[in-house]
């Protein structure tokens, strides 16, 4: 039995909102699922109270507050005029709790962007595409289904982890990894702005796995003006990030590279225009989404020669943790606004960092532990949906099951005093006496 909820919390309160129903995802294709362990997480036993949920809409006027976004209608006319609030502007205030209709649409407008990375992603073995894309960028979409979306694909990004595996024969080339696209000049006039968007798939190839696991933080240094040695990221995620093909003479330039120069170039070919930068991915795709828009507003690549800041938004589908709380910091003063949509039932997005995280930084809410500087911490503002299903565990992990369900909200429900065995680990650890329990050779593991 499949089952499954929309669940917003309340940072004020221990009750949250939830949208839930009994999902099946229509389409056949599954994207993104990984495969779990026997052993499962479970959780304690949940009281809720259901109430019939009412999708109400308002005609929207052409100045309101972010408050009052609330009661707009879902037209892309309040779209255009609106648009900066759906993306972040007041850090989605008042927006996701309820679960505005226009940040839903744009949830699942991204979403289906990153859908189509790993529609068009070549996984037969005897193809001469195998593991690019199968497509040429001007079809790319029109194949996917994605005719009427109203961008044109400009680049295709390649990914090299600078990873050996002993037994192995393959190199670690460039693989597929997402595209660059742009909203053509109808889009503009439809969404308010020039769009630039940027989606990333999740870990497919055993040298994308391997990077996952490299839990290990190291400072991202990639401002070369200024280190900042304290804003830590995962080094498997910036190895993805940062490799390129060194010894091939004409072998690709990294990630970040190929990244850098189309979105800089972008930013030129439509300077005067209004912009948003706009960066979606799932999965190992998400940390790559937030390293990138990240390095673009640490270098500053979204003012240019503007007294306003082009925004940049990153929409996190099922995204792991990928740095330090010096990274979190760092973002917030940039201005880097983060949607993080998780189940909290997927493992992913509690790694790396299980115990040491932005949660145990802190003994007693007093003291700050001398680790602090080396637990992983998310950024941004989070959207938790809820679902799991016994006949197919993979789900939960799954961004097909992600954006079926945000489609297709029936019921909302109040729903108190959600504690996960995860919470309840970690609150038995603070409130132990004799730190000695703790196999604390056991905590690198964990990280």
């Amino acid at each position: 039995m499949a089952s499954s909820t929309v669940l917003m919390p309340n940072p004020h309160t221990n009750n949250h909102v939830t949208f839930s129903e009994n999902i099946r995802p229509k389409s056949q294709h599954s994207f993104g699922q990984v495969s779990l362990p026997n052993k499962t997480e479970t959780s304690l036993a949940r009281h809720s109270v259901a109430a019939s949920y009412v999708a109400t809409k308002t005609a929207a006027t052409t100045t309101v507050s972010s408050r009052a976004l609330k009661t707009s209608s879902t037209t892309t006319s309040s779209l255009s005029h609106f648009w900066r609030e759906v993306h972040g502007l007041n850090n989605w205030e008042n927006l996701v709790e309820p679960l505005h209709p226009l940040l839903r649409q744009e949830i699942i407008r991204y979403g289906e962007f990153v859908t189509a990375c790993y529609k068009a992603f070549d996984l037969d073995p005897n193809s001469k595409r195998y593991l690019n894309c199968k497509y040429g960028k001007k079809n790319m979409l029109n194949e996917v289904g994605m005719e009427n979306s109203g961008y044109k694909v400009t680049k295709y990004i390649y990914a090299t982890p600078d990873i050996n595996i002993p037994i192995q024969n393959d190199a670690p080339c460039g693989r597929w990894i997402g595209y660059v696209a742009v909203s053509d000049d109808e889009s503009v006039r439809r969404l308010g702005r020039r769009d630039i968007v940027i989606t990333f798939r999740g870990t497919v190839t055993n040298h994308e796995w391997i990077a996952n696991l490299m839990s290990s933080l190291t400072p991202a240094r990639l401002d070369p003006h200024n280190p900042r040695p304290e804003v830590k990221v995962e080094a498997g995620f910036l190895s993805l990030y940062t490799s390129d093909e060194s010894d091939s003479k004409f072998g690709l330039g990294s990630c970040r590279e190929q990244l850098l120069s189309e979105v800089s170039r972008l930013l030129t070919k439509y300077k005067g225009e209004e912009l948003s930068i706009s960066i979606a991915g799932h999965s190992m795709g998400s940390s790559l989404a937030l390293l990138l828009a990240y390095d673009i507003a640490e270098l500053g690549l979204n003012k240019g020669n503007s007294s306003r800041e082009k925004p940049i938004t990153v929409f996190s589908f099922g995204g792991p943790r990928v740095g330090n709380s010096g990274f979190k910091q760092r973002c917030e003063e940039l201005g880097v606004k983060v949607l993080r949509i998780v189940n909290v039932n997927d493992p992913i997005t509690k790694m790396p960092g299980v115990f040491l995280n932005e949660n145990f930084r802190v003994f007693g809410d007093r003291y700050e532990l001398p680790w602090s500087c080396s637990c992983y911490a998310h950024v941004g503002v989070e959207l938790v949906l809820d679902f799991f299903n016994m006949q197919n565990p993979s789900c939960v992990h799954d961004l097909g099951t992600y954006i079926s369900l945000l489609k297709c909200p029936k019921k909302l429900q109040f729903q108190r005093n959600t504690v996960d065995l995860l919470d309840r680990a970690r609150e038995m650890l603070i409130s132990a006496q004799n730190f000695n329990m703790l196999p604390w050779e056991m905590l690198p593991a964990l990280w």
